[in-house]
């Protein structure tokens, strides 16, 4: 939520955006228009990747207010087929598939087939509910076609529908969901089970069975996608899983808070912004020796995953590397 108390208008958060040209002068300037709710530059500049509001020293949120002014003045050159996508999000088959009560249950959003088929399998999972499908689709995806009101209008139902599943805990694997629980404060919405990030599970679970790692002894890069801006506490779950299994998270420069979006949809509406970063992201994970390209959104792969194995970086999944890691899957050659 846009806190215009907190901000002091230091222009940090465009001044540090990767995906515009702003000085210190014009990044003030244009939080000043949108303070004023008028039409800035930035609504059509802005590629949704939320990292404005963790660039933010002072926690204000500018991409909800940038993002809540896309809706306004419709800024971004969405075309009709990627709001058509979108809107299909809630009408995917819903499944529920009933295991341990005793154990967390699992919410795969919409997220089941963009997954590798063996994603989500093994010990970690085995005899866990599973519910995916449109039931439980979040509708956090809705910000990067420049709207934000889907997520308030919908946030009671995405609640309802998994306090349903009557679990006393809930894993997220789409970083997407997780960000929208986050977001459940701000809507004035109780959550009422235990809601737990895929990474925090795994790590957790990692903790509790030392005995079965295998460390791989691999350098990866990580993939951070857009949705984590949302869940920066994760970040030392991560580093601390990536240890427990022998993995070292080469030191680049598009990762943490300079991470990269996958590019996505934008690549196609500003091609010649967003390729050349897509590029550059791919060759920093080289030139910092990785040998695969590790990815918590299963649709940052699907937009990642062909170019990164054809510069020798092999695309992985995060869970695929921690079942590597338990001596499921081999490591790919």
């Amino acid at each position: 939520m846009w806190e215009a108390e907190k901000c002091n208008l230091c222009g940090d958060c465009l001044v540090r955006c990767q995906y515009v040209d702003f000085d210190e002068d014009k990044s003030v300037a244009q939080i000043k228009e949108l303070m004023e709710e008028k039409p800035a530059e930035i609504l059509k500049e802005c590629i949704t990747c939320c990292a404005c509001n963790e660039y933010c020293p002072t926690g204000a949120n500018p991409f909800d207010l940038i993002n809540r002014l896309q809706e306004v003045y419709n800024s971004l050159p969405i075309p009709d087929k990627m709001r058509t996508f979108m809107d299909a999000g809630a009408t995917v088959p819903s499944a529920l598939v009933k295991g341990d009560e005793s154990k967390p249950a699992l919410s795969l959003c919409v997220m089941d087939h963009p997954l590798p088929d063996d994603a989500v399998g093994g010990q970690m999972f085995d005899g866990m509910t599973v519910a995916k499908g449109g039931e439980y689709f979040c509708y956090l995806g809705y910000v990067h076609i420049g709207m934000d009101s889907p997520l308030k209008e919908q946030a009671q139902s995405f609640m309802d529908k998994l306090a349903a599943i009557g679990s006393h805990e809930i894993v997220f694997l789409h970083a997407d969901c997780h960000a929208m629980i986050n977001k459940m404060p701000e809507y004035g919405i109780e959550v009422p089970f235990k809601a737990t990030h895929l990474i925090e599970y795994m790590r957790d679970y990692l903790k509790e069975h030392p005995e079965m790692i295998s460390p791989l002894n691999r350098k990866i890069a990580y993939q951070r996608p857009c949705a984590s801006r949302y869940s920066p506490e994760i970040e030392p779950a991560l580093d601390e899983l990536f240890e427990l299994i022998g993995v070292e998270r080469v030191e680049r420069k598009y990762d943490r808070e300079s991470a990269l979006c996958c590019g996505g949809m934008f690549s196609r509406i500003y091609p010649d912004r967003i390729k050349p970063l897509m590029a550059g992201n791919i060759r920093d994970a080289r030139e910092n020796r990785a040998e695969a390209m590790v990815f918590l959104c299963p649709l940052c792969m699907v937009t990642l995953a062909k170019v990164a194995n054809e510069n020798d970086l092999k695309p992985i999944f995060i869970t695929q590397l921690v079942r590597m890691a338990l001596g499921e899957l081999p490591f790919p050659v």
